[in-house]
């Protein structure tokens, strides 16, 4: 798993795409997003294993070229058993603190937060701003869905929440 950060220009994936074939790595998965001139993402390699080193270091080298390269070595961690993913989407008005306190209310659940995808858009009028959240959370079987419900109603009292339970199971 690579991680990438630079300042955004033509040609860094292609960068990271050619060091990843001279070593036989196969670009398995990524997510790659640019904000504020920024480009970040994360790159999952598949490489044989003998190669892994030196993928690593050829990775490590793009930092002469203005992009910097972090190098994870790791198996794939599956969702683990007793745990259920599950989709939430938020919608309301922006405000400070908005993710401090979803992200805060799972954690005290022990709820990860797998995939989250947040932005802030025009709302019904020019001055106001809506704050959208998209989110994949692994939640454990033990933290039913009323509790989960219950832990979010400081943000529904002000937000659109919706809340797919169940969408996946893994060990049941």
């Amino acid at each position: 798993m690579a991680t990438v950060i630079g300042p955004d220009r033509p040609g860094i994936v292609s960068l990271l795409s050619e060091r990843a074939h001279g070593f036989g790595a196969n670009w398995a998965e990524s997510r790659i997003a640019t904000l504020e001139g920024q480009v970040a993402g994360l790159v999952h390699f598949e490489v044989p294993s003998q190669n892994a080193e030196p993928l690593a270091a050829a990775l490590s080298s793009l930092e002469s070229s203005g992009v910097h390269v972090v190098v994870a070595r790791q198996q794939q961690i599956p969702v683990p058993a007793g745990r259920r993913v599950i989709r939430l989407e938020l919608v309301g008005h922006d405000r400070p603190g908005i993710v401090s306190e979803l992200s805060g209310s799972l954690a005290r659940r022990r709820v990860s937060i797998e995939d989250l995808h947040t932005e802030i858009v025009d709302g019904p009028t020019p001055s106001e701003h809506l704050f959208k959240v998209k989110a994949w959370l692994v939640v454990p079987e033990s933290v039913p869905n009323d509790e989960l419900r219950r832990a979010l109603e400081p943000l529904t009292k002000e937000m659109t929440v919706d809340i797919a339970l169940g969408e996946s199971v893994s060990g049941a």
